[in-house]
């Protein structure tokens, strides 16, 4: 794990609002390269109001950095260009597509075919039933299947670094290892990894380091073995 002294991503003050509520009020984080990341809380803890704004979603105060560039006021396809890749909550898969032409779409900004074939490769190597579907329309696919979708879709992007929000949800426990399994393996060939996540537990046993979010705010951080220690956090989110 490279801790070279400029995170990756840098994330100073940032205040989400919807309206009259703020969903984010004013949380600090970093995120260097070649780490695995978890905000962990429970729902509309600001977990994924947080993941939005670094998206370029949702407009934000505070100040958002991706390889010492600011990200205000770039627009969401550009963040993508920059190498920032998405798998959001619910998949974002398009079902009236086949899972080639999803994967196919997150190509669309580059120009290195010879990279493209070698990544579809790399894909269906990390998810062979994607390659036995590939003629399927997304819509048709398990949810399961689904997720492994958005995340080799993510991965056809060529991202530096992955946003991940809530990719255990709705997914059996033995696809819910599998799908941490895989996150593992993505990170250990490059990819620094931010994920958001309400299963604390597989999230902490996979994170370099995770932040506890309680209601817009960052109310803990720390390794993600001291994390699953913690009285508090076993308390609150590990049921015990």
């Amino acid at each position: 794990m490279s801790q070279n002294n400029h995170p990756l991503l840098l994330v100073e003050n940032l205040v989400i609002s919807y309206g009259n509520i703020q969903a984010v009020r004013g949380i600090s984080f970093e995120v260097h390269e070649g780490e695995i990341v978890t905000l962990i809380g429970s729902n509309g803890a600001g977990k994924s109001s947080t993941l939005r704004g670094i998206s370029g979603i949702v407009p934000y105060k505070g100040s958002i950095s991706y390889k010492g560039q600011n990200l205000r006021g770039v627009d969401a396809a550009k963040i993508v260009g920059l190498g920032i890749a998405q798998v959001p909550e619910g998949r974002g898969i398009f079902g009236s597509l086949t899972v080639q032409e999803n994967l196919k779409l997150a190509t669309w900004q580059r120009k290195d075919k010879a990279e493209i074939n070698k990544d579809y490769e790399r894909v269906f190597s990390i998810f062979p039933r994607l390659k036995e579907r590939l003629s399927q329309l997304g819509g048709t696919l398990s949810g399961g299947e689904q997720q492994m979708l958005a995340v080799g879709r993510a991965l056809m992007s060529r991202g530096q670094m992955m946003l991940l929000d809530e990719p255990s949800m709705g997914l059996a426990p033995v696809l819910v290892r599998e799908i941490f399994r895989v996150l593992q393996e993505i990170n250990q060939s490059g990819t620094t990894i931010l994920l958001v996540e309400q299963n604390a537990n597989m999230a902490l046993r996979v994170a370099s380091r995770g932040y506890v979010l309680e209601i817009g705010s960052i109310t803990l951080g720390g390794t993600g073995s001291e994390l699953l220690g913690n009285p508090q956090v076993m308390e609150a989110y590990l049921g015990g």
